[in-house]
């Protein structure tokens, strides 16, 4: 998808892939056949520029095709480089970050109000994006409501736009304040499947959950791993041919 839009921010995907896998593969509740059910639990993609780990996840469920994937971000297609609510599974348009968790607030809110609380909500976002104010008033308002169907995931892989997080603006430590604003916290290695998976269906507690997923920014292909160039660079054929080379010899130890 990166090479054949000529689009951004594959780094941004490689350090969530895992999250999703395992969201999908073992701890969403939904239909396979219908990504709009109503009974489904949701997962709202607040860091939306991430979203080709997205769709390549709906692409091996089979909601999108081998012919949109090709055609991704090109003139046409419906498939653009941040989540897009008109496409079935993305629940919210996002991108313009810090929007999207506090719609995943209300969306808990509104099924608890419907005593549709067994459906959960899980909201990723990234370590950058805490930056913004609107998060950290959504949180409250989900610990004041004692939404237990809210999840948050952060991908937390060290960097944002324009530099390392700790550089732009420090928000550590993620676990103490989390748990600060009465969210029930854990923390795992962000790429290990099993972790993840565990630890999504170890919560507990009455309350709000958060995950922070420790994970390394461009995963998997060495010249992209804590490069933040990789940001906002496009792959040509060389790198695509390198990327694709170290990913199907089963990605880098790191």
């Amino acid at each position: 998808m990166a090479y054949n839009g000529q689009s951004v921010h594959v780094a941004c995907a490689f350090s969530m892939v895992e999250i999703l896998s395992s969201l999908y593969g073992k701890v969403l509740n939904f239909n396979s056949k219908n990504p709009n059910d109503p009974n489904r639990d949701y997962l709202v993609l607040s860091k939306g520029h991430g979203v080709m780990a997205q769709y390549a996840c709906f692409h091996e469920l089979g909601w999108i095709s081998d012919g949109a994937v090709e055609k991704y971000f090109s003139d046409g297609s419906a498939l653009h480089g941040l989540s897009e609510s008109h496409i079935p599974g993305c629940e919210v348009t996002s991108g313009s970050l810090g929007h999207g968790l506090p719609i995943g607030v209300g969306i808990a809110k509104g099924l608890q109000l419907q005593n549709k609380s067994d459906q959960k909500v899980y909201t990723i976002v990234g370590d950058g994006e805490l930056n913004e104010g609107s998060i950290w008033e959504a949180l409250l308002f989900a610990a004041h409501h004692k939404l237990s169907n809210f999840y948050v995931i952060v991908d937390a892989n060290e960097f944002q736009a324009m530099g390392l997080t700790s550089q732009v603006l420090n928000m550590e430590p993620f676990v103490d304040k989390f748990k600060a604003f009465g969210f029930e916290t854990l923390e795992c290695d962000g790429h290990d499947l099993q972790k993840v998976t565990d630890a999504l269906l170890s919560f507990k507690e009455n309350r709000p959950r958060a995950l922070i997923a420790r994970t390394v920014k461009g995963k998997g292909v060495s010249f992209m791993e804590r490069n933040n160039i990789w940001h906002y660079t496009r792959l040509d054929p060389t790198t695509k041919a390198l990327a694709l080379q170290e990913l199907e010899s089963g990605g880098i130890k790191s």
